[in-house]
């Protein structure tokens, strides 16, 4: 198995920072090396001048039978055996070593088959090699360190502006589409652009394509619903008219559903414009539920209430009642029996024992007027798309999944009051069942 790096590192600033750090000691090293052996070779150019002038003037004192200049000499104690071995053989040479305690240059030739030798002393010459290196050492972490500063400082310009663009892009993926990376009154199109720019101003377009879409669709919904109500409410007072018969029942059964699906949309319509008005308060959530729970044992659909642990929340109470009917409507609808409706403090939630909700439902949410084509299946697949609208006004969370043993579980969390803030200061009262 492959180790795998810690999350950070997939940043693009320590990317950057890293290849800006192995570029910079790339170059420091070659340029630093480069230098060295420059100088160096310099260095030892001119101590070899030096020792091989000394060893010409020695060799000349020596035929001519004066006194040999100081530093020079014949078979001097110290001098290298190999720089011996090559003037014995008949050849001039030099080579650097330890003399004394001190790097000496030693130059060498022959001398009546013995050696002539002369030596410099090459002190100096190592200590500046020595600075010199420390020298490229030094600047060459000062320029990296500065050169890794601003590069990481440019490369957080960028990254800033990208999370900035993701920022936005979250907005609008969660619902606001009046969010922009860019104020269209500060900017100026003449100026130029980079590409962190470019995609900016893309995510804008998009969103403001996204934007006029959405609005004229949810202005189609809203007139048609509108436009749909007047002849339905008309046709409807028609239909109480007829005979009694099995085709006047059949109208009225279908009027009747016309005139509902007329009602949400025109619900979804003020969900999307964000134009409902809530009106919050705080209640015991344990008599809201027993009373949605029989409001629907009244249209012949039994539904088992639970209360675990009773509480009071803040909330639209109409709402929040909109929400569990369509739950358990929609339970009641497309799953099996018994539905189970649990109150467990601010948590709620809707059970059947049917076949569970289907993968893309679970996973991305409802979708409108898109409903499983099951046996005794009805309805037009708005109710739950109104159920998590409607949650969301009022500020809860209403998720969907699947019972481990089978069975479609939606989950509805709402936002809690303490008991000693609640009028009256009911407590939970212990678990009580009702069917």
């Amino acid at each position: 198995m492959r180790p795998r790096l810690p999350a950070w590192t997939a940043r693009l600033t320590w990317k950057a920072a890293a290849f800006i750090t192995v570029m910079c000691c790339a170059l420091a090293a070659l340029l630093g090396a480069l230098v060295h052996v420059s100088v160096t070779h310099q260095t030892l150019n001119q101590a070899r001048e030096k020792a091989l002038t000394r060893l010409e003037e020695a060799t000349r004192a020596y035929e001519a039978g004066d006194p040999l200049p100081p530093d020079t000499g014949i078979d001097p104690e110290g001098l290298p055996s190999s720089l011996r071995d090559l003037a014995l053989s008949g050849r001039h040479g030099t080579i650097v070593s330890e003399h004394d305690g001190r790097p000496t240059m030693w130059a060498a030739a022959p001398a009546d088959r013995r050696a002539m030798a002369a030596e410099i002393d090459y002190s100096q010459g190592v200590s500046t090699i020595t600075g010199l290196d420390r020298a490229i050492v030094g600047s060459s972490l000062l320029a990296i360190s500065a050169t890794l500063l601003v590069g990481v400082f440019a490369v957080t310009r960028v990254t800033r502006r990208l999370h900035q663009t993701a920022g936005v892009a979250r907005r609008i993926s969660a619902g606001d589409l009046d969010a922009r990376v860019n104020d269209p009154r500060t900017k100026d199109p003449s100026r130029p652009q980079d590409e962190v720019a470019t995609v900016a101003g893309a995510l804008d377009t998009m969103a403001s394509t996204l934007q006029g879409k959405l609005q004229s669709e949810q202005r189609f919904t809203a007139d048609v619903a509108h436009e749909l109500r007047t002849p339905l409410t008309g046709l409807h007072a028609a239909s109480e008219l007829l005979p009694p018969g099995r085709p006047t029942q059949l109208v009225q059964d279908r009027v009747r559903a016309l005139r509902l699906l007329t009602e949400d949309l025109l619900e979804i319509s003020r969900l999307d414009a964000r134009s409902e008005q809530i009106s919050p308060d705080v209640h015991r959530i344990g008599p809201v539920a027993e009373r949605v729970a029989g409001a629907a044992r009244g249209t012949g659909a039994p539904t088992q209430v639970r209360i675990v642990r009773d509480t009071s929340v803040e909330t639209d109470r109409r709402r929040l009642e909109r929400v569990l009917g369509n739950l358990i409507s929609n339970a009641h609808q497309h799953g099996r029996e018994p539905v189970v409706l649990t109150v467990d403090g601010p948590v709620v939630t809707v059970r059947d024992h049917g076949e569970g909700f289907p993968p893309y439902l679970v996973e991305h949410g409802p979708q409108r007027f898109r409903t499983e084509p099951r046996a005794g299946a009805k309805g037009h697949g708005l109710g739950l798309t109104i159920a998590v609208g409607q949650a969301e006004a009022i500020g809860a969370e209403l998720t969907f999944t699947n019972a481990p043993d089978g069975g479609a579980v939606a989950t509805l969390k709402l936002p809690e009051v303490p008991d000693e803030e609640t009028p009256g200061g009911m407590g939970s009262g212990g678990n009580r069942h009702a069917q």
